[in-house]
């Protein structure tokens, strides 16, 4: 049973994310509105605003890159990555996955995406709720786009 040790418990289809697992992490809250990405570690939290929208993919890789340079976080399977999976923007949430996902690959880190309507406001108590109430899931395969 290590999958349910390292994955917490099984409810239904869905599994639930113990919140013990979860300590230092980045979040990626970009659906093309009022996009933004946290980061918490050594329990200090840090908030980047994007004050517009973001059209070119890169600048969202390189503020995440620059902000973890910045906080000197060390990034190992003990580090998490909770993303935003929608609704939103095709664009915007497929390259919030496609970098998620490739730090998941090259940094071995755990990935649990969440619905926007869980988290009705981008700051720590709230994102704190998401994990606590068991709002996080692993399985990111259907992500929710506006048409």
């Amino acid at each position: 049973m290590a999958n349910s040790v390292e994955y917490g418990l099984l409810r239904g289809n869905k599994k639930i994310i113990n919140n013990t697992m979860i300590k230092d992490f980045l979040i990626i809250n970009c659906t093309g509105k009022n996009d933004q990405v946290g980061l918490r570690v050594d329990n200090n939290f840090f908030i980047h605003d994007f004050q517009t929208k973001f059209q070119n993919n890169e600048l969202l890789a390189q503020t995440i890159v620059n902000l973890i340079t910045k906080h000197k976080v060390n990034i190992d399977e003990n580090f998490s990555v909770l993303i935003n999976y929608g609704p939103g923007r095709f664009s915007s949430i497929r390259a919030s996955l496609s970098i998620a996902k490739g730090i998941k690959i090259s940094k071995n880190v755990k990935l649990f995406g969440y619905k926007g309507k869980d988290l009705p406001q981008f700051n720590l108590e709230n994102i704190e709720n998401l994990i606590n109430k068991d709002l996080l899931e692993k399985n990111l395969i259907k992500p929710i786009y506006l048409s």
